[in-house]
């Protein structure tokens, strides 16, 4: 009993300190497996140590999860490329669009300058904004920034209107500055947390999702990581394995039936439209600019693909990518840089790491992610794992 009480004040505690915060970390959760654990191995390259983005040397991932009552379903996610002052000594980076239905505040200006000079945060779609105001607000305050009067802010969104009062807006400063202050370089929480708290993927439970990649030493002994938020539909595939078609959900589904006069359609089918976007961030610690950097987040369009992304009309399919070497890093007052970079007969190790990083990445979101209510009683089941698993080794993907 004491215990229990103990347990109470505490969870109490944390909730009054977050301003009604949660992060959401229960029994479920726990016993939900990353796709390697479940026995699935993805490519042929070696993971690093973690699995992760944060499997590259001095970047650190933070989240703010927001689940207050029964409507709000949201959060922030933010990804910090160094430890150091960002606006001060910028990171080289690019952004490709693989389709631009989204907001995806500071895009332009990173790929005309091609560096990246904040955190990026990844959010929900109408507080794009409001959350780019509050990282002028973080970024600002800086010490070294006293007298900076232009930042670009890099904030990317999903829309998690399904689950969230989308409307509500209900990002805060104080939700921001935890994210980022909270970032660490070790394990990342993956699932319904953060900026992934009410996202759909697949018409499954979607989420953060993270995996990282070793390049042979023999080519550069090289680290790729990639986080992703999914919020997209098509036709799951795992590996190769039908495994949206064997769970009997996936984009069309209805409109076939109905061709085959075998259905009618089902409103409240999820992946009906497959629309909803998917953000993919990339960190390497290889040596390369940004015109090689917008290569590789091209390559993370074929991970995506992968999976059986349908990248629909109302999909913003983006990548961000960059590099934390610091041989390439953009310092102030530098007005003549002397700096080695790979070659392009060099990238293409790379190229496949980015592929299979993002491939795992988003399995890994959804693998993760747990059942989640919201907004007017709607209800987004996580993926089946038991019958996935089942569907994987049939298709001997797992044994």
């Amino acid at each position: 009993m004491k215990l229990k009480i103990k347990q109470t004040i505490a969870l109490a505690l944390v909730l009054i300190l977050s301003g009604g915060v949660f992060a959401q970390t229960n029994m479920t959760e726990n016993k939900r497996p990353r796709v390697r654990e479940a026995g699935l191995k993805i490519g042929i390259l070696p993971i690093g140590a973690l699995n992760s983005i944060t499997d590259v040397a001095g970047v650190k991932v933070g989240h703010t999860t927001l689940i207050r009552g029964e409507t709000i379903r949201t959060g922030v996610t933010a990804i910090v490329p160094h430890g150091g002052n960002l606006f001060q000594e910028k990171v080289p980076g690019a952004i490709f669009v693989g389709n631009g239905f989204g907001k995806l505040a500071g895009s332009t200006q990173v790929n005309e300058l091609g560096e990246i000079e904040t955190p990026i945060l990844l959010t929900s779609t109408l507080s794009v904004p409001r959350t780019a105001d509050f990282l002028l607000d973080f970024m600002l305050g800086l010490t070294g920034n006293e007298n900076v009067q232009s930042i670009n802010p890099l904030v990317a969104e999903t829309n998690d209107g399904f689950l969230n009062d989308i409307r509500g807006r209900h990002i805060t400063q104080a939700d921001v500055f935890a994210a980022l202050k909270n970032a660490q370089n070790q394990t990342v929480e993956e699932g319904a947390i953060g900026a992934g708290t009410g996202t759909i993927a697949f018409g499954w439970k979607g989420g953060i999702g993270t995996s990282s990649r070793k390049i042979p030493a023999a080519l550069g002994g090289y680290t790729v990581g990639v986080l992703v938020q999914t919020n997209f539909g098509g036709v799951l595939s795992i590996d190769g394995a039908p495994v949206g078609i064997e769970l009997g959900k996936y984009y069309l589904k209805d409109a076939i039936e109905r061709e085959n006069k075998t259905t009618s359609k089902n409103k409240n089918d999820l992946n009906d439209t497959a629309d909803g976007s998917i953000i993919i961030v990339i960190a390497t610690d290889a040596p390369i600019d940004a015109r090689q950097l917008k290569r590789m987040a091209a390559r993370s369009m074929s991970g995506l693909a992968r999976t059986g992304s349908a990248m629909t009309n109302g999909s913003g399919d983006y990548a961000i990518a960059f590099s934390t070497a610091p041989d390439v890093r953009v310092r102030m007052g530098e007005n003549l840089r002397n700096v080695k970079l790979l070659s392009n007969d060099a990238m293409s190790p790379l190229f496949l790491a980015v592929i299979e990083a993002t491939e795992e990445a988003i399995y890994n979101s959804m693998f993760r992610a747990t059942t989640i209510k919201g907004k007017e009683n709607r209800t987004v089941e996580a993926l089946p794992i038991d019958e996935t698993l089942k569907i994987l080794r049939r298709y001997n993907k797992i044994r």
